[in-house]
């Protein structure tokens, strides 16, 4: 489903990641963990297409077509998502109104207020998106939105950024519903990528497949929770050791 292949990106001219491979496949969920700097959203960011990260090198294949030049509402009209780490305020325009735009069929107003009500957010329909909303609120209404664009790959940045421990449980049913865990792997159509530095929201979303990100690159592959019980006995210090240790010497 998602294919990235030695993929490079800069930044106002200064390179970010570097070489990056990585495959998804229909009905996985994968996690990419990291210490902050390491190009975590700057990957995230490239996936969706967004101009100010240029790819230098390599190439994103979504469901077999090559997407590496494609615009951003392309991407989106091709079936991925995205949920942001810190999403702008958007004054002037009503949270109903976006949820109305994501919904591929102008859901009608039962619809919407269904899907607010999943997220509890039916009082927040009326107000600006994301005026002075709580970080938790931020959140529900990310997924909210995402819930109604019903994307095939859902892209995830940092969704515990913020949000307590009475809202980060109803996000990870969010998610879970969003990336169809309830169904056999062999049956879901979605797949996702969800980024995390602290690791807490795989106490509630499973997830297949973990990677390391060190200095714009993947430093190692293997189970998600594993990796997170590293991560949370020694740090993040122990996988740059680990990932510099492995690099060639050079005289």
């Amino acid at each position: 489903m998602l294919k990235i292949k030695d993929l490079s990106v800069s930044v106002e001219g200064k390179e970010i990641i570097h070489d990056i491979n990585l495959t998804i496949n229909t009905g996985e969920t994968h996690v990419l963990f990291g210490p902050n700097g390491a190009g975590k959203s700057t990957l995230l960011m490239a996936i969706m297409g967004f101009p100010k990260y240029k790819i230098t090198k390599g190439s994103i294949h979504f469901k077999g077509k090559d997407i590496t030049r494609l615009n951003v509402d392309e991407r989106a009209r091709m079936g991925i998502g995205m949920s942001f780490q810190r999403p702008p305020v958007v004054r002037g325009v009503k949270t109903r109104d976006m949820v109305a735009a994501c919904l591929k069929n102008d859901g009608d107003s039962e619809e919407i207020t269904k899907l607010a009500e999943r997220a509890d957010l039916q009082d927040f329909l009326e107000r600006d998106i994301n005026y002075g909303f709580s970080g938790g609120e931020i959140k529900r209404s990310e997924l909210m939105q995402l819930m109604a664009q019903k994307p095939e790959l859902t892209l995830m940045d940092e969704p515990e950024s913020g949000v307590d421990l009475v809202n980060i449980a109803l996000i990870g049913e969010m998610m879970n519903e969003l990336l169809e865990k309830n169904c056999p792997i062999a049956e879901r159509k979605c797949m996702g990528l969800i980024i995390t530095h602290t690791g807490h929201i795989l106490d509630y979303v499973n997830a297949r497949t973990g990677y390391v990100m060190c200095d714009g690159t993947i430093g190692c592959v293997g189970d998600p929770h594993e990796m997170l019980a590293t991560i949370r006995e020694k740090g993040y210090n122990e996988c740059i050791k680990c990932y510099l240790g492995r690099l060639p010497l050079h005289e």
